[in-house]
């Protein structure tokens, strides 16, 4: 097991990694709209969206990957309303590739954030 930490994305605000590598796969915890620097995205659906894309894209590149090795997501919403674009933003990362993925509504985020990504990667 190999512990994944970068200073591009905002460090872990409790006790866990930002992200794991077991094997040839890459586990990360989710990531919410933290600029590296620990400052919140206070912006709307887009901005944190395309912060929390920054994030888990630093840290895949940290580990040896790559966007398009991306197996699986969860996406945690505060509000299915935003999904829409949200999902404009995902797509926008993701570009061709399309990772399996699961979308849930919650009742509350970290930092009160609108949105959180985790993401599962194959980095073989």
């Amino acid at each position: 097991m190999q512990i994944i930490q970068t200073p591009n994305a905002p460090a872990a605000i409790g006790p866990y990694a930002q992200g794991v590598v077991v094997g040839k796969m890459l586990y990360t915890s989710g990531q919410i709209a933290l600029r590296p620097d620990g400052s919140l995205e206070d912006g709307d659906i887009v901005a944190q969206t395309k912060q929390v894309m920054a994030n888990l894209t630093a840290i895949i590149q940290q580990a040896g990957g790559q966007l398009n090795k991306v197996v699986k997501t969860t996406v945690f919403l505060k509000n299915l309303d935003d999904f829409v674009a949200m999902n404009g933003i995902y797509g926008e990362a993701f570009g061709t590739h399309t990772p399996a993925r699961s979308t849930v509504q919650v009742a509350k985020l970290p930092r009160d954030v609108l949105v959180e990504i985790e993401a599962i990667v194959d980095l073989s």
